[in-house]
């Protein structure tokens, strides 16, 4: 059984393993601030092993510095941070032009949400149990509760203020009527319902992995992004972070080019920034992103 360990025995372990600390002290400041579990992760790239996950031995290649790890981990922080506040615009401009479109095609309804003649039957019957019973405690839909008691939910525009991104894609999958799916893709340039909601996933995919503060620089995606107007992807971009950037620019700009043009800024900086500081992270975060991050190949995201 394996038992904690103190940061002396840590940093024992991090030389057994061929890692330079120049700064032990230093270094022990770090470990208490980011944990050497969490940590581990980013020292990964480095080992003799890379890319096995089955036979490791967790020696590091030759030349391996403590800080090289501890530079990756910013990185990964620093873009959580720009992919999180980019994909949030998205994930409200999809909920407000969804909300108000149908609202309005549906004004003597505003409960079209868990009408059986605009939602699949069992999307209406699986509501409340997985969505609605939640909303239900936030001050103001219970607030328009206690107001409104005939109510059995409150309007589509207060509920689905609250809907998660998931609720939301899920909801948009059972709506019945195939040109109310077209009427929300098109805002966003998009022709075929299967690629929007294939965008969209991966985009509520990405957002998760930020909002649990997981690694993102090397996300794999549990599907592969679908050929559409976001670009022509490789076979590899498909499932990896750098397909799932070109689909992020692509809605991003759909909402708008200034935020789109500053996102990219923001990502080269974070990029430039950590190989200004570690040179050898360049190729180890293009192979593990699938995505060129230097400014002249980032910005073709903006076109």
């Amino acid at each position: 059984m394996k038992q904690a360990t103190t940061l002396d025995q840590q940093i024992s372990k991090y030389r057994e393993r061929n890692i330079e600390i120049s700064d032990v002290e230093k270094a022990k400041e770090i470990l208490l601030d980011i944990g050497y579990y969490r940590l581990g992760f980013y020292f990964f790239p480095f080992e003799e092993t890379y890319p096995d996950l089955e036979n490791r031995n967790h020696k590091m290649v030759p030349g391996t510095k403590f800080e090289d790890a501890v530079t990756l981990y910013y990185f990964d922080f620093d873009i959580r941070n720009i992919v999180i506040r980019y994909t949030s615009r998205i994930e409200v401009a999809f909920r407000t032009f969804m909300t108000y479109t149908l609202s309005n095609k549906y004004k003597d309804n505003p409960f079209w949400f868990v009408d059986n003649r605009v939602v699949d039957s069992s999307f209406i019957a699986n509501f409340d149990a997985t969505c609605y019973s939640a909303i239900r405690k936030n001050g103001v839909i219970s607030h328009h509760h206690s107001k409104y008691k005939n109510d059995s939910y409150a309007p589509a525009w207060k509920t689905m203020e609250y809907m998660t991104l998931g609720n939301m894609l899920t909801l948009y999958r059972a709506l019945l009527n195939l040109d109310d799916k077209r009427a929300i893709a098109a805002k966003f340039g998009i022709n075929q319902t299967s690629v929007f909601e294939n965008y969209m996933e991966s985009m509520r995919c990405i957002r998760n992995i930020c909002a649990h503060g997981s690694v993102l620089y090397d996300a794999k995606l549990f599907f592969r992004i679908k050929r559409g107007p976001a670009g022509k992807l490789s076979q590899d971009e498909t499932s990896r972070l750098g397909g799932a950037i070109k689909v992020l620019a692509y809605l991003l700009g759909k909402v708008s080019i200034n935020r789109r043009h500053e996102m990219i800024i923001s990502l080269n900086d974070a990029y430039m920034k950590s190989i200004n500081k570690s040179p050898v992270l360049g190729q180890i975060i293009e192979d593990a992103s699938q995505m060129k991050w230097d400014l002249p190949n980032i910005s073709q995201l903006d076109k």
